[in-house]
């Protein structure tokens, strides 16, 4: 048998198949630990062996006789780009397995979802299997996806399946697959999907594209027109990205349902205007086009009080054709049209009163009361408007409006601190710590979740390595094959004591990029100490998994940790060390202090020194807009490398940024969790890519850093400041969370961070429409006087000499927070501005801010 092995080694395939074939299953199975160390062997090695990767992969896949165990050997990494199992002699070797059990290893491969990124060679295996076994077309999401990319590949890399389909004509293509009917319409029940329908991406023609090829293969009665209808709109209707859902809209665009077909579905093209404004634009007009008075109420209930002016015009001459149309209608129409009287742009309060007024006599003195109760919300200047045509008692405000108690004083509404949430305690069981590692293979890697599952990987494997390995099968298995999953097949034995140390010794990356940057290199670095700890010599615990969800430590907790190592025996790693003397920071406490300094003085003397020196920043203008300027802390005792680096001088806010997060985007504030600035100083370049490139990732870490500790300074503020004028609404909520929870804790400087905000709108770094719209977020949940303060602040710089264009929605937003709040002092530049002549909706805005002012 051992001649087998070297047979696989060499990759001799036609060798290989006539040696297996003449063993017994007992043989074949007896064969496997020798394949097993080979497989380590090839894994160690860094020459490229395709044709023994290929062959080792058929020969352990029949050695096992339970489909559970082949299922698991075909799905490991290493196998997933070999194709040379498709040769004559090594698929003749899996066809002579039992039809159960191909049916079996099919359906358990068909489960696991391909690669991010990529071919997914092992796609064409499994089909293979499917139809080979005369198994039914598995509906597991990691087939359906697979099949989508499968079938939307290019010609030559087409011809490598081992089946044979028409050439790369997408339509005929599909048309002749018997899988398509069942597949096709799950496409759009399965996640990542979205992404083939923009393809293939080899033809040009949109005629030879996914969704008119699908729309196609409706009129030959290969796919149920009805059926893939309602899927498309359910799709719409659950949301997601932008760029999924215009994918999804191409298939419905290209299907062109009739009047009939939006009939019958009116009730999920309502449900659609809820979601992001192209999706919702086609919904409202699909409505419009049908003349839906049924649904009339409540699409404008939600249409009319969106942001996008174009939705709410549209509306509003809707409503105003329906009523010139039918009178019996007037009524309906001027109390819908009453919705937007509340919206924030009074240039729409406006056209709303407009129709209302026109249609008033018809409607009769009826919805008088609600048109007042509605006119409540109006701005000042279209108040007298309201109250000529609704009579009095509406329109001059009520007890307790706008931020006001019931004796007429503004109250400010912050939200309340966010108490310190604690990381939960260690995982007690081996089960117990699978499951948190899938949860961070699923979530991305989140702190907490990253964190539980790796310090539950070393105390697991410390107390029974068997036993996790056994609860760690299946995750690995399903998991993605990235972040913490390395450890997971460490602790499975998959990776020799060699490999660790080549990992750990920077002979081998296994976690850092190639472009890595300063902050991928700490946790990269202890992810690389932790693998050799696995696979070398274990300890019992980590000393760095924080005990708060900011990443912090407490100082007690670390020295119970170091008592425990020295009652095991085992030193502590450098990296583990480094980054929980950093996470710990100082501490005062004697008796904490003392039982440091009978384990390691110098963990006491860090301790008592008050942990890692802090840095002042400077903002500074030098070709970009601004940026945060320190001079790095200098060396400083028991730090690594990778920390010394992330922590050194900062000039133009720190290293290249490429544009896309990383997987320790996460954790950058748990890093460093009680040096927030330090952080900030680091993060201003893809903060300011966030606000020019639609860079993501670095601006959800800003509330994270309101949260933390540590000075607020002004690297802190400018990062909320480009954080405002982020190009994505999602990371422009999470700087406004920052904003709210700084001024909570009492740790914003309005002022620094309405000057900072007023220098990149000035320098067209952040636009002014982005940062109205966020700050008019911030102001609507009661924050009106502290939004106000970072306005008075910012308003001098963006009205200078030349006002920068659209500064007229920031004037706004301060017209309506200085109404709410009752602000009054006046400022030197809007009165200036508010002297010029014109009409313009700058100086409009400016006079009646001024006039408010006093």
């Amino acid at each position: 048998m051992s001649s087998v092995v070297e047979q696989v080694r060499a990759g001799d395939r036609a060798a290989v198949a006539a040696g297996l074939a003449g063993l017994t299953p007992p043989q074949r199975r007896a064969l496997l630990p020798e394949l097993k160390r080979l497989y380590t062997e090839l894994a160690a090695s860094s020459h490229s062996r395709a044709g023994a990767w290929a062959c080792l992969m058929v020969a352990g896949a029949v050695c096992h006789s339970a489909p559970s165990g082949a299922a698991t050997w075909l799905a490991r990494g290493e196998f997933e780009d070999v194709t040379a199992w498709q040769g004559r002699h090594l698929q003749e070797l899996l066809d002579a397995q039992p039809v159960e059990w191909r049916a079996e290893v099919a359906g358990r491969l068909a489960e696991r979802r391909p690669p991010r990124w990529g071919d997914d060679a092992r796609f064409a295996l499994t089909e293979h299997l499917v139809r080979s076994s005369g198994r039914p077309v598995p509906t597991a999401e990691g087939f359906v996806l697979g099949w989508a990319r499968d079938r939307s590949q290019d010609p030559d890399r087409f011809r490598r399946s081992s089946h044979k389909l028409p050439p790369f004509d997408l339509h005929a293509r599909l048309a002749a697959d018997p899988f398509t009917p069942v597949l096709a319409p799950l496409m759009f029940e399965t996640p990542g999907a979205e992404g083939e329908l923009t393809g293939p991406w080899a033809v040009q023609d949109e005629d030879r594209k996914w969704p008119a090829v699908l729309a196609r293969l409706t009129a030959d009665g290969v796919l149920d027109r009805a059926d893939l209808l309602d899927r498309v709109l359910a799709r719409l209707v659950r949301g997601g990205r932008p760029g999924e859902l215009r994918a999804v809209q191409a298939v419905l665009a290209a299907l062109a349902p009739t009047a009939a077909e939006n009939t019958a579905r009116m009730r999920s093209y309502l449900a659609l205007l809820d979601a992001p404004s192209a999706v919702a634009g086609h919904a409202q007009a699909v409505l419009i086009g049908l003349d839906a008075v049924d649904v009339l109420g409540e699409a404008s209930q939600v249409l009319l009080f969106r942001p996008e002016k174009k939705l709410v015009r549209a509306q509003l001459a809707w409503l105003d054709r329906l009523a010139r149309a039918d009178a019996e209608l007037a009524g309906e129409v001027v109390l819908a049209a009453a919705g937007a009287l509340g919206h924030p742009d009074r240039g729409l309060q406006e056209a709303a009163l407009k129709v209302v007024a026109r249609h008033l006599d018809a409607a009769g003195p009826a919805v008088l009361p609600e048109l007042r109760a509605a006119a409540e919300a109006l701005d000042p200047a279209h108040r007298a408007a309201a109250e000529q045509l609704f009579g009095p008692g509406g329109a001059d405000g009520a007890e307790g409006a706008d931020g006001a108690d019931p004796d007429g004083e503004y109250v400010e509404l912050l939200p309340p601190v966010p108490p310190r949430a604690a990381v939960p305690g260690p995982v007690g069981s081996a089960a117990e710590a699978a499951e948190e590692l899938a949860a961070a293979l699923v979530d991305g890697g989140g702190v907490v979740a990253f964190e539980r599952a790796l310090d539950g990987l070393v105390r697991q494997a410390y107390l029974d390595r068997a036993a996790l390995a056994e609860a760690l099968e299946p995750v690995l298995r399903d998991g993605w094959r990235t972040g913490l999953y390395p450890l997971g097949e460490a602790v499975c034995g998959r990776i020799s004591a060699r490999r660790a140390e080549a990992v750990r010794t920077g002979r081998e990356f296994l976690f850092r990029n190639r472009f890595t940057d300063a902050f991928e290199g700490p946790l990269a670095a202890r992810l690389e100490e932790v693998l050799w700890r696995l696979v070398v010599r274990p300890v019992p615990l980590l000393l760095a998994t924080p005990t708060e969800a900011t990443g912090a430590l407490d100082p007690a907790v670390l020295v119970e940790r170091l008592a425990r190592y020295a009652q095991a025996g085992v030193d502590p790693g450098p990296v583990d060390l480094a980054q929980a003397l950093v996470r710990a920071g100082g501490c005062a406490d004697e008796e904490v202090l003392a039982a440091a300094e009978a384990l390691d003085p110098d963990v006491a003397r860090w301790l008592r020194g008050g942990g890692l020196p802090r840095q002042d920043s400077q903002v500074v203008a030098d070709g970009t807009p601004l940026y945060a300027a320190q001079t790095g802390v200098g060396p400083v005792d028991g730090l690594t490398a990778d920390l010394a680096k992330l922590l050194g001088p900062v000039r133009m806010s720190g290293r290249a940024w490429y544009g896309w997060p990383s997987e320790a985007t996460a954790h950058w504030a748990a890093m460093l969790p009680r040096h927030r600035e330090e952080v900030a100083a680091r993060l201003i370049e893809r903060l300011a890519d966030a606000t020019e490139h639609d860079g993501r990732g670095a601006v959800r870490l800003l509330p994270l850093l309101a949260e933390a500790d540590g000075p607020a300074g002004p690297a802190l503020h400018l990062a909320v400041a480009y954080g405002l004028g982020a190009s994505r609404r999602e990371d422009r909520t999470a700087a406004v969370d920052a904003l709210l929870v700084l001024a909570a804790r009492g740790d914003l400087d309005a002022a620094l961070l309405g000057r900072e905000l007023g220098a990149l709108v000035r320098g067209r770094a952040v636009k002014p429409n982005r940062a109205a719209e966020a700050l008019g977020e911030a102001a609507a949940t009661g924050a009106y006087g502290t939004v106000w303060a970072v306005l008075a602040a910012a308003l001098p710089e963006v009205l200078a000499d030349e006002p920068v264009r659209g500064a007229a929605e920031l004037v706004a937003l301060g017209v309506d927070c200085v109404r709410r709040c009752g602000a009054r002092g006046g400022l030197p530049a809007v009165a200036a501005l508010a002297g010029r002549s014109g009409s313009t909706k700058l100086l409009k805005e400016v006079r009646a801010l001024h006039g408010l002012l006093g």
